[in-house]
């Protein structure tokens, strides 16, 4: 770890603040070259099916690696958030579907396209395969299905919803 700071021109304290562990840091550094590929790569132009690819990726990569996932979670759920700025985790996910959201992005409010990127990660990660696997015995394959599915879902609604301006919606702030 001393070596990676040194490398980064920052100090261990500030790698231990983010990676606690080098398998940490090393599972972040193949998740973002995974991800980051999926969205690079995505020739498509269609927001739902990039969502869609983004949530695929990111699944198979959680579920490859879901005992780390339950470790960093309890990690995050037990730790101390009382000085913390921002979120703990998961805003890498945000920015993911930031980025393979973006054909959508004039066709939503600002509020809308957050609230969309917002349900995203809800449907995305460790969270909702441990979800699958633990309370509907699912494994990977099927959980990545159903996931992929609610992805599909939640754009498709969210873009219909836009297409029809003249129409009152309720968006909660």
């Amino acid at each position: 770890m001393a070596e990676i700071a040194k490398a980064a021109q920052v100090s261990r304290r500030t790698v231990y603040m983010h990676f606690p562990t080098l398998e940490q840091l090393l599972i972040y550094a193949m998740t973002v070259k995974t991800i980051d590929t999926a969205i690079t790569e995505s020739r498509s132009t269609d927001p739902v099916a990039r969502a869609e690819q983004l949530s695929r990726a990111l699944n198979i990569h959680s579920a490859d690696n879901l005992q780390l996932g339950r470790a960093l979670i309890r990690l995050t759920a037990e730790g101390d958030t009382s000085g913390a700025r921002g979120p703990h985790r998961g805003y890498r996910r945000v920015q993911w579907f930031g980025r393979a959201l973006e054909p959508a992005r004039q066709r939503l409010t600002q509020q809308e396209f957050d609230r969309l990127v917002s349900a995203l990660c809800v449907l995305t990660g460790w969270e909702p395969l441990i979800v699958l696997k633990d309370v509907r015995g699912l494994d990977a394959g099927p959980a990545n299905d159903v996931l992929a599915f609610g992805v599909r879902a939640v754009v498709e609604k969210a873009l219909a919803d836009a297409q029809h301006p003249g129409t009152p919606r309720r968006v909660p702030a």
